[in-house]
């Protein structure tokens, strides 16, 4: 994990009002949960008192009550109230603090605040997920290694022809020109397949080829946008769960006829789509090994791996900075 960075982990959808949903996080168990009143709180899944899950709990007066004793817990992860010592207890409940994490909700989208210090400005988010003009489609899907595989695959420019030669690779484009890799701002890289059929030529040094009007685009820690066409994105978040589980939020973003329940229909069936390009991934790359990555570990690179590598290397400075 990078520390104290803002991460997408969860669609607004799954959590209601006056609900309480158990997730695993970052290799922890945790909570969310939603008061009445639309405040989100993230906390350790365990109870301080005997270590009950709270996933199984409710929310009691904008508090989230534990299902063993009635311990209740506000948004922050203090101890509000424990029943066996009664309403008028004057007893100092800080032991029972409950370890918590801030959250921010932008575009349908829960992000967690992972790290020892304060939060620190925003989440760092691209434009579609507030942007009321696009109708989208969310799925999700669960694959057995660690995000970071999950995120180079998706910056991967030269398995196309091979892993999707049915789907978006078809044309046996191997020759990878480049690929060119730009770094938009401090935390944002942007790259693009820019392939060609092997005819016996060289392929484009990185300096030479181009960033396409269709490219990919990554911000730090865990968000993805493939930028097809200004009517059609495809966006997607990816979730840490543990070393070796990750869960792929995929959207499918579009506006073609302006007419909402349309291209609502529109972003359903692109979905769909979407669904089977993320599987024929996911079928290789839970293959690989380690199932998380960093900078050094045994593979062979080559030029069309430039993304892979700047990722990689921007990953290991945050990592090492604790920034």
């Amino acid at each position: 994990m990078i520390n104290n960075q803002w991460y997408a982990i969860l669609s607004s959808h799954k959590l209601k009002r006056g609900k309480v949903v158990g997730v695993r996080r970052f290799g922890e168990n945790l909570v969310i949960f939603r008061t009445d009143d639309g405040q989100i709180g993230c906390v350790n899944s365990l109870c301080a008192h005997r270590k009950a899950s709270l996933a199984k709990g409710c929310i009691q007066d904008d508090h989230v009550k534990c299902p063993f004793h009635g311990i209740e817990y506000d948004v922050s992860g203090k101890c509000v109230y424990v029943p066996s010592e009664g309403r008028a207890s004057t007893q100092d409940y800080t032991r029972f603090r409950m370890k918590n994490y801030p959250t921010k909700e932008i575009g349908g989208i829960i992000f967690v605040w992972y790290g020892d210090k304060e939060p620190e400005g925003e989440p760092d988010v691209f434009d579609v997920i507030t942007d009321s003009s696009y109708a989208y489609d969310h799925i999700e899907d669960t694959w057995n290694v660690d995000y970071s595989r999950v995120i180079e695959n998706q910056l991967d420019v030269s398995h196309l022809a091979f892993v999707h030669h049915n789907t978006i690779g078809r044309g046996n484009k191997t020759v990878c020109n480049g690929p060119k890799v730009v770094w938009l701002d401090d935390n944002t890289m942007q790259t693009s397949a820019n392939n060609e059929i092997d005819k016996g030529q060289t392929p484009k040094s990185s300096e030479a080829a181009e960033i396409k009007s269709t490219n990919l685009t990554f911000k730090f820690p865990n968000m993805w946008l493939n930028h097809v066409t200004d009517k059609l994105l495809i966006f997607a978040y990816f979730v840490p769960v543990d070393d070796e589980h990750a869960i792929i939020a995929l959207r499918f973003y579009n506006k073609f006829t302006g007419i909402k329940f349309i291209d609502k229909a529109i972003s359903w069936l692109g979905s769909r789509a979407n669904k089977i390009v993320e599987r024929q991934d996911k079928r290789i790359v839970e293959t690989q090994i380690p199932k998380k990555t960093a900078i050094a570990i045994g593979e062979c690179l080559v030029a069309a791996d430039l993304p892979i590598m700047e990722y990689r290397g921007k990953r290991d400075r945050l990592q090492k900075s604790g920034k």
